[in-house]
């Protein structure tokens, strides 16, 4: 499936402009959309229903990233002279303890340029390569970096969504590791009570980190494929250890959200077996990929043409999936990262 096939209509209305909790519902009441992979039978309820459609010995996995406010502000310096005092730096990946990959939104920097975001914290361009983005080095590092950058950062917010909501909005309840700069929005309808809920009926609970990047740049450049887009992952020996125990019981691996199933696939060994591994991927995943670990998916909806579609189409024929969607349209699903939900088993 070419996610440029995926062409339907997307109502403006259905963008999901703030969180279900200011719409008046708990984060876990949100819709969801049951999807069966075999035969594209849809079926219809709420989040907090979800252990009606798993099985006693079947794993969830749960990406452990936690949302950093990623667009910082500050005075944009060449040559000691101000050229901007308000300029925008968006986050887009980190590459080291000191070092980030950014979009520069307002300027047009060069190496050498400079950003003072308050007198305690700076960065200056080191490379303007691979276009749009540029690579900044800060003036800390570490864990003091990070807490300066929640401390002076914004959530990243696209147009569908015009008030600044703040950052606990864009966080799930069981993120614990600072990376992301886009939420993994799949887990967000987790609630504490849901997840404990889960684990009495016997479904496991196993974590990875995937630490998003930005996808969405600038109306100019569009969206990253997953193949422009390096992320860093790491998938533990516990959970590789719990994949293997749910598989020999005949059990579901069931990946919440895309960077999940990313995560997973990128740690299969050439083997054919799932291992422990750290590391930077770009696996491009679609219909032409068999996948070899996971064997459904809890995910948001996506809008048209978006590259998502692609790797749904690794779980259920793009016809029925479109189906699905369309289905979702007539019912007043929301999408984005604060709608409904889809479950694909």
């Amino acid at each position: 499936m070419n996610a440029k096939t995926a062409v339907f209509e997307l109502p403006e209305e259905l963008n999901a402009a703030m969180p279900p909790e200011r719409r008046g519902i708990r984060r876990d009441h949100v819709k969801m959309l049951v999807l069966d992979r075999q035969n594209g039978q849809v079926s219809h309820t709420r989040f907090y229903e979800l252990d009606q459609y798993l099985r006693t010995g079947d794993l969830l996995v749960l990406n452990a990233s936690r949302t950093i406010p990623a667009v910082l502000h500050g005075k944009w310096i060449r040559s000691g002279v101000v050229l901007d005092d308000n300029a925008e730096i968006r986050l887009a990946r980190r590459v080291d303890e000191r070092k980030w990959e950014a979009l520069a939104v307002t300027a047009n920097v060069i190496a050498g340029d400079t950003f003072e975001f308050t007198p305690a914290l700076s960065a200056t361009v080191t490379d303007t390569s691979p276009k749009p983005f540029a690579a900044i080095v800060f003036s800390v590092q570490g864990a003091l970096l990070i807490d300066r950058i929640y401390a002076l950062g914004e959530p990243v917010r696209y147009e569908y969504i015009s008030h600044p909501w703040e950052l606990d909005y864009y966080q799930t309840v069981y993120a614990s590791i600072p990376g992301s700069v886009e939420m993994p929005s799949a887990g967000r309808a987790f609630s504490w009570e849901l997840l404990f809920r889960l684990r009495r009926r016997g479904i496991r609970i196993a974590y990875v980190q995937l630490h998003t990047g930005l996808s969405y740049l600038l109306e100019d450049s569009g969206h990253r494929s997953p193949k422009e887009n390096f992320e860093q992952f790491d998938v533990p020996s516990e959970t590789v250890e719990a994949v293997k125990q749910t598989k020999q019981a005949g059990g579901k691996v069931v990946a919440v959200g895309t960077t999940v199933v990313r995560a997973l696939e990128s740690a299969v060994a050439p083997d054919g077996n799932l291992a422990a591994e750290s590391g930077w991927t770009n696996l491009m995943i679609d219909r032409s990929m068999p996948l070899r670990v996971v064997d459904g998916l809890i995910t948001g909806f996506h809008e048209p043409e978006a590259s998502h579609l692609d790797l749904l189409s690794a779980f259920i024929d793009p016809d029925l999936l479109v189906g699905a969607y369309q289905e979702a349209i007539e019912r007043g699903y929301l999408w984005h990262e604060f709608g409904d939900m889809n479950l694909i088993v």
